[in-house]
């Protein structure tokens, strides 16, 4: 089973700290006169610490409550950032007439700073709206709870959160907007409860079904894929991409990403040996998770993964989904 993406604590949330930070810095590395494109801006954790290193960096972010942190860092490198309001999955077109880039970094999934934010509506420990929107625009998670039927959504919980007990889930929720639509986090996160219990030391019972409302409000599978393959068109020979993510099921579809081969069948000693397609990322560092001493400073970095890898001269690929592992919801059209 993933684990669920930036993981909840019973704590109220500090301020945001980045990721594996270091480790990202040294996969990029930041020196003077390189360009970098940070796709997940979000409170620009990561922009300033390469700014700070030496690289100018072109922040892009959906959110529009980012920008407080965007003109922190305009006031404080005003020749060295700038900013592009969008989708990372467009990052290659956002940054066509910046010049070029050497490196690109992305931090998939919900920032600390927006589950901090009860208004958000992406934590199931704080009461507010049932959101989710990263954009503030389009389908909302109220709009999926409460407009789904149960077998649509149980389909859903199952695919984008891994949840066992989506059916479940599903048929309480259903009975529980007989009465009135289901509005607030919290009043989800008590039908979940309800509906599958909750055992001492475990996750919350809402963790996965949060999570895959989530995803499917933000299309963050759809948004990753596409982000992925901007990344290998904008970058050249010897670019360099970084990618944090947390939960497995997107960390399957980058490390196949980075190495198609390992999304490919097992290939018998008994078969002609099938000619593998020109690397595109090479060499790909192995894994990388959060050690002791950065878990005892931020909890919440338990399931992030970093990967990341150096671009060949091959052309870029076509957008493909075959072999990435890219869930999908069963009986969807």
């Amino acid at each position: 089973m993933g684990k669920p993406s930036l993981p909840e604590t019973e704590e109220p949330g500090g301020p945001h700290v980045p990721v594996l930070l270091e480790e990202v810095l040294a996969a990029l590395m930041p020196v003077a006169g390189r360009r970098i494109v940070d796709g997940t801006f979000g409170a620009g954790g990561y922009s300033r610490a390469l700014l700070e290193a030496g690289a100018d960096v072109i922040g892009i972010d959906r959110d529009p409550s980012v920008m407080p942190h965007v003109d922190a860092l305009k006031a404080d490198f005003p020749d060295r950032f700038s900013f592009v309001a969008g989708t990372f999955s467009e990052l290659d077109n956002l940054v066509a007439d910046l010049g070029t880039v050497d490196a690109v970094v992305l931090d998939i999934g919900v920032s600390s700073m927006q589950l901090d934010q009860a208004d958000r509506g992406f934590s199931f420990m704080r009461e507010g709206p049932l959101d989710m929107r990263m954009s503030r625009a389009g389908t909302s998670a109220a709009d999926l709870v409460n407009g789904l039927e149960a077998d649509a959504l149980a389909n859903l919980l199952y695919a984008f959160g891994e949840e066992r007990k989506s059916r479940r889930i599903a048929q309480f929720i259903v009975a529980a907007r007989q009465d009135a639509p289901i509005a607030t986090t919290l009043e989800l996160a008590r039908i979940v409860e309800k509906a599958i219990g909750r055992k001492p030391g475990d996750a919350h019972p809402a963790t996965r079904t949060f999570q895959a409302l989530r995803i499917a409000v933000n299309g963050e599978f759809d948004q990753l894929v596409e982000g992925l393959f901007a990344a290998e068109r904008l970058l050249r020979e010897g670019g360099r991409l970084a990618v944090v993510s947390f939960h497995s099921l997107e960390d399957r579809i980058v490390k196949r990403f980075f190495d198609p081969d390992k999304g490919g069948p097992t290939a018998s000693r008994h078969l002609p040996q099938v000619e593998t397609a020109p690397r595109r990322w090479h060499p790909v560092a192995k894994a990388v998770k959060s050690g002791k001493a950065e878990l005892a400073r931020n909890p919440r970095a338990r399931s992030a993964v970093l990967r990341s890898g150096v671009r060949t001269g091959e052309p870029a690929r076509d957008v493909d989904l075959t072999g990435l592992g890219v869930p999908q919801i069963r009986g969807a059209a």
